[in-house]
């Protein structure tokens, strides 16, 4: 299984974490990307899903971005060359221990400048097995919940075989199904968005 680097932590909590990284393209995940971070002295690794990509604010970049006819060459030297602010926000939806995948909140968090990963297309396939962290997407506050949820989904779903991508989307819709039977809009624009694929 080989896994992407992606940045180091900059601060987290159970519920979550931030890591920063270089360069926006191509080596940063997308939203709704999965990752993970090693916990509780590498003994165990957070699961997370990628809802904000923030590109911070440099003062060169501001004096540059008022340059008339600003050459390609200068741009070029910005990204590659200089320490592009990237903060990339990821809410935790399970863990991995010697007994395999949990889908709950980790015990412990990662710790600051420990090195974040993106998740192997067989580990996202295999955490996908169950559907449980979705009631973790829907309940968190303050993130676009319902386009991260569709994102993963769609997501894990192709890393699965074309055979099993349908019925895995079906089992998720009715996965929400169950969890937003009460709230039928939200149902009705989560199944909007799974089906977009």
């Amino acid at each position: 299984m080989t896994t992407t680097a992606l940045g180091r932590l900059l601060r987290s909590s159970t519920t979550g974490f931030v890591f920063g990284c270089l360069v926006p393209e191509p080596d940063v995940p997308c939203f709704g990307d999965f990752v993970k971070a090693p916990a509780q002295r590498q003994q165990a690794e957070v699961i997370g899903l990628v809802y904000d990509i923030n590109v911070e604010d440099d003062p060169f970049v501001r004096q540059m971005a008022a340059t008339p006819d600003l050459s390609e060459a200068y741009i070029l030297d910005q990204r590659e060359n200089r320490q592009v602010p990237i903060e990339v926000s990821v809410l935790a939806v399970g863990y991995r221990n010697g007994a395999g995948f949990a889908q709950a909140l980790p015990p412990q968090p990662p710790i600051t400048l420990d090195q974040i990963s993106q998740c192997s297309p067989e580990e996202v396939a295999a955490f996908n097995g169950h559907l449980d962290y979705l009631g973790l997407i829907l309940a968190a506050p303050d993130i676009p919940a319902d386009e991260l949820l569709a994102s993963a989904l769609r997501n894990a779903a192709q890393t699965l075989p074309a055979a099993d991508r349908t019925r895995f989307l079906i089992r998720a819709g009715q996965e929400c199904a169950r969890m937003l039977g009460r709230d039928l809009v939200r149902l009705d624009n989560v199944l909007r968005k799974i089906k977009s694929v």
